[in-house]
């Protein structure tokens, strides 16, 4: 059984006169566990298909299925709670409430269900190595640091699924393999993940990788075949 699933799924705006087709009927699952990398070339759609994945936005047309719930047929509180109780997802910018701590950013998602999270943010702490950094607020941290933060606050309330949308675009490369090796240490506890990245690095070390162009599906690898084809795209975007 999947985890996600998505089927004919399109998404459009209205700018002036015109409409603008961002994404076009774009099918895929993903089981239980999986690692995806969403690559492209900018304006593909990558982000815009996260965020429908994730409920965060309904599509033109098509469906999500996200853990056995058909997205498009609950109201918005609904997905809300969906993702409130089966979503973890990690932003570029980090996202970190900065007149809060780290550890009070962490237990954020858990005291907006009503529960004391101190002592779950004290175990992620340390997981995500960061265990006497707890006390610091976001600007007394590194990029690298922030991220781990956020990574750690995604999966504090045990979700099925994380989307991460270009995880590692503001970090230094230390920075960026330090976030990579958290990402694939909870994809191993059995976290699926959903990456959108230009990052080859990034792109590699996932089990699929979905490529888009102009709002299409350009190409699909499995398995043995990613870093070969990773590779050959990192060479089609940067010329010989």
């Amino acid at each position: 059984m999947s985890i996600l699933r998505c089927e004919g799924l399109t998404k459009t705006y209205v700018s002036g006169e015109r409409e603008i087709t961002v994404l076009r009927d774009i099918t895929f699952e993903l089981e239980p566990g999986g690692f995806l990398a969403v690559t492209g070339p900018s304006g593909s759609g990558k982000s815009t298909l996260l965020g429908l994945l994730a409920g965060l936005d309904r599509p033109a047309r098509g469906r999500v299925v996200l853990d056995g719930r058909d997205l498009s047929t609950l109201s918005e509180d609904e997905r809300a709670e969906v993702r409130s109780e089966k979503v973890g997802f990690v932003f570029q910018s980090f996202h970190l409430i900065p007149t809060l701590t780290a550890r009070e950013n962490i237990q954020v998602p858990l005291e907006l269900r009503g529960e004391d999270g101190r002592a779950r943010a004290g175990e992620l702490l340390e997981r995500v190595g960061l265990g006497d950094r707890g006390h610091h607020y976001p600007a007394q941290l590194s990029g690298g640091e922030q991220q781990r933060v956020a990574v750690a606050r995604a999966f504090v309330h045990g979700p099925r699924i994380l989307f991460a949308d270009e995880p590692t675009g503001n970090l230094d490369a230390a920075s960026g393999r330090q976030v990579l090796a958290l990402l694939r240490e909870l994809n191993a506890t059995g976290l699926t993940l959903v990456v959108v990245t230009h990052d080859p690095a990034v792109a590699r070390r996932a089990r699929r990788v979905l490529v888009l162009r102009d709002g299409l599906v350009f190409q699909r690898v499995d398995g043995a075949h990613v870093h070969e084809a990773v590779e050959a795209l990192s060479r089609d975007e940067n010329g010989p």
